[in-house]
């Protein structure tokens, strides 16, 4: 077991949980459940409760991606990253995967077409999420291309408004990944 200076780590927490009956496990992941909305996001996607598993995760995305200006909130390419690193925590289905990063990029794309934005680093993360898209589209069963593919052409569409080589990248993209236009 850790001592009073180290940092516990996942061995020291299973050697206590092994020590558990059911009714104290259960006990403990309906505090976990209780203790905030990203662990009811996890065992909802984790156990395929409810309806859209992927809607926390695509209002997280919206937040961070296509912030209410008129509030002045802030982009978080961060923040929007971790949900869909979250979701791959909790279930990770490629389909779904794929449909985060596709959300992703509509978002960023989006807003950033919509408020002018002109950011460099959020424009090298929404190209970096659009490869990342590509890579898990391809791997989808071909039924699921078709609309797929539109989304991300309309993606690329609108990045061609921005400069910074945004569209032209894409493009560049969509032929190394062999999906046509």
């Amino acid at each position: 077991m850790a001592s009073k200076n180290q940092t516990p780590t996942w061995s020291d927490i299973k050697a206590i949980l092994a020590d558990f009956d059911r009714a104290g496990l259960l006990a403990l992941a309906q505090d976990l459940y209780a203790a905030s909305k990203d662990n009811q996001a996890f065992l909802h996607s984790r156990l395929s409760l409810g309806g859209d598993v992927l809607k926390p995760y695509k209002t997280t995305i919206a937040r961070w991606l296509w912030p209410d200006v008129y509030k002045s909130q802030d982009t978080s390419i961060t923040k929007a990253k971790k949900a869909i690193a979250d979701y791959k925590k909790a279930i990770g289905q490629p389909e779904g995967m794929a449909e985060l990063m596709v959300f992703y990029c509509e978002q960023a794309a989006g807003f950033s077409n919509d408020v002018g934005l002109q950011d460099e680093v959020f424009f090298d993360a929404l190209v970096r999420m659009f490869e990342n898209a590509l890579k898990v589209f391809v791997s989808l069963p071909v039924v699921q291309h078709n609309a797929m593919h539109v989304r991300l052409d309309e993606v690329r569409r609108i990045c061609h408004n921005f400069g910074y080589g945004v569209g032209e990248e894409m493009d560049r993209l969509l032929a190394e990944y062999e999906v046509d236009d």
